[in-house]
């Protein structure tokens, strides 16, 4: 078994290092038949390796872009495979020479990739520069633990500071994806404390330790979980807007990134009428607002009221 297991390694290197080679050049370099060659390419087939036969005199070739480099291992494999030495002590004497260097290449790959990995990592979390906020006084973060308990799912055992209790909880929290919004990174993942689902924003946490614990995200649907959200506030209701862009302001209108897509439609006159549904008012009137005079809401007919109150406010501060 051990010998065979050497071997279908081997295939699988010399089948990615050069795509289209034939059975018995197979057989030559494995220093065996073309039948154990086929039996061989058969039961890594069965694994779901997928080794496709080009036709014939073209040879074999790996399917779409399978690789075994970079090792994709998680950590259970990882250690599962750096425990087989003392596993097969008791038959080392029937080893076949060669395993034992060729054991150490397979492990000094998967550490060299496992260190570039976290130096990639180490390298995004530097060129990505976060705001501190006004209240703190120290500008440390966590991005970088962040995105490898994401990267790796393990969750995190954090102290987080809620604004809306104006307080600060430890919790531990299944990191699934994270998100930019507003010059600001967010983490969407499982609270534990909760059991559901919440958002956090990076600079809110006091302290992040990324714990052995490993998560699965399951059937959690980023898209659908923030659909009909305008940025990152998310409400229960649904709301259909529909705003009135002045010409001056319509050309900047369509050229701002959006997370939702309206519906956008150019009118004779040069103004743009914009729709979009969301699921919370406050991000998107907050955005309404740069436009001052030149985007005039016409439906909801009740959030024109809610406008020309907030412009009474505005107008009585500047009245003295």
């Amino acid at each position: 078994m051990t010998e065979r297991l050497i071997r279908l390694m081997r295939l699988i290197n010399l089948i990615q290092s050069k795509p289209g080679i034939l059975a018995r050049e197979l057989a030559d370099r494995c220093d065996t038949t073309e039948r154990t060659i086929y039996r061989d390419l058969e039961a890594l087939s069965a694994m779901n390796i997928p080794i496709s036969n080009l036709g014939h005199g073209k040879g074999y070739a790996f399917i779409s872009n399978f690789s075994m480099y970079p090792l994709d291992w998680t950590e259970e494999e990882a250690v599962s495979f750096s425990m087989l030495p003392s596993v097969l002590e008791p038959i080392k004497t029937l080893i076949p020479e060669g395993f034992e260097s060729a054991y150490e290449k397979v492990m000094g790959t998967h550490r060299k990739e496992k260190a570039r990995r976290v130096d990639i990592v180490q390298h995004v979390a530097d060129i990505i520069q976060l705001g501190t906020p006004a209240y703190r006084k120290d500008s440390s973060s966590y991005l970088f633990d962040i995105i490898q308990a994401a990267l790796s799912q393990k969750t995190i055992r954090a102290v987080y500071y809620s604004q809306y209790r104006d307080g600060e909880s430890a919790r531990e929290i299944d990191p699934y994806f994270l998100i930019p919004r507003d010059y600001r990174f967010y983490v969407i993942g499982y609270c534990h404390k909760a059991n559901d689902i919440r958002t956090f924003r990076i600079s809110r946490f006091r302290s992040v330790e990324v714990l052995e614990q490993t998560f699965d995200k399951g059937e959690f649907n980023l898209k659908q979980y923030m659909k009909n959200t305008w940025s990152i506030e998310r409400g229960r209701e649904l709301i259909r807007f529909k705003v009135r862009f002045h010409s001056d302001a319509a050309r900047y209108v369509k050229e701002e990134e959006m997370f939702l897509k309206p519906t956008m439609t150019m009118q004779r006159d040069g103004s743009l009428l914009f729709e979009v549904t969301v699921n919370h008012d406050r991000e998107f009137l907050n955005w309404l607002s740069q436009y001052g005079p030149d985007a005039e809401i016409l439906e909801p007919k009740s959030y024109r009221e809610v406008m020309r109150e907030k412009l009474v406010r505005w107008k009585t501060l500047y009245d003295v």
